[in-house]
This record gives C-alpha cells, sequence and structure tokens, in this order.
C-alpha cells in the first residue's frame, strides 16, 4: 500500500468533509451576519451564557490569540461583552448580550437546514459523531503525551 496516496489517507475525506459542510453552513449564517467560527463561539455562549477566553479557548480548542479579534467583532455586533476580570486583569470575562441570546432564535433551524446535505440518519449520525469525537480526543491526548 502507498501511505502518500491521497485514497489511503483518513485526514483526506475528513479534510474535505469538513471544508464543505463549513461551506453550506457559511450560506445560512451569512442571513445572521456571522462566520462559521463566530457561530460556534456564539452557540457556547447559548449554552453557557458567561464564561471566560480562557475557558472558550480550552472548550473550542481556538487558540486565545485567534479569539481576540473575533471576540471583538462579536462585541461590536453586540451579542457579546467583554470585560476584564477583577481577579486578574489579564483575563476576559465574557457575557451573552440581550441581542446575543436573540440571535439564537433566528439560529435555530441552522443546523438542520444545513444538516439535510449530509444524508445520515439519527443512528449514523451519532455513530459518526462518537468515531470522530474518538478520533479527536486521540489525537489531542497524543499532543498532551508530547508524541
Amino acid at each position: 500500500m502507498d501511505n502518500l496516496k491521497l485514497e489511503n489517507q483518513l485526514c483526506f475525506p475528513i479534510y474535505l468533509t469538513a471544508k464543505e459542510l463549513t461551506r453550506v453552513y457559511d450560506k445560512y449564517l451569512k442571513e445572521l451576519n456571522l462566520t462559521y467560527t463566530q457561530y460556534i463561539v456564539m452557540m457556547y455562549f447559548w449554552d453557557k451564557k458567561k464564561s471566560n477566553v480562557k475557558e472558550l479557548s480550552k472548550t473550542l480548542i481556538i487558540d486565545s490569540s485567534t479569539l481576540t479579534p473575533l471576540l471583538v467583532k462579536l462585541e461590536n455586533k453586540g451579542f457579546i461583552k467583554r470585560e476584564k476580570s477583577n481577579q486578574d486583569e489579564r483575563n476576559l470575562n465574557i457575557t451573552l448580550t440581550k441581542n446575543g441570546e436573540n440571535l439564537k432564535e433566528q439560529a435555530k433551524l441552522i443546523p438542520e437546514k444545513a444538516g439535510k446535505c449530509v444524508g445520515l440518519n439519527i443512528d449514523e449520525a451519532k455513530k459518526l459523531y462518537k468515531l470522530i469525537y474518538k478520533v479527536l480526543n486521540n489525537i489531542l491526548r497524543e499532543e498532551e503525551n508530547g508524541s
């Protein structure tokens, strides 16, 4: 087996699928004036309501230097509010605003609309979800161990 052929690479179809699925989401997110990355940040805050950059970065596995300009844009749109922490001025506390909460209602149908193109039934989707997270967790564990 030639390990340098595209058809022998697991990473290639995963990359293509992520890229194309993000493109599908982007069509629907334009209506909300959000990028896909802003959307996942908003989903985090729709669930948590408030957090800090460190927790957000850890949960979404996005570097804080990437998050900072994204959070500024979301704040400028009125969806979140950023404030320096009283305990540690280097850390920012982030809170979902009323406008941000209202955006959730507009976004409710996006997963269903975008998900139609996937063509998996519920059981298949659940299995794929578990397998993808298994791969991700294995990768993260390897990185933690310095491999």
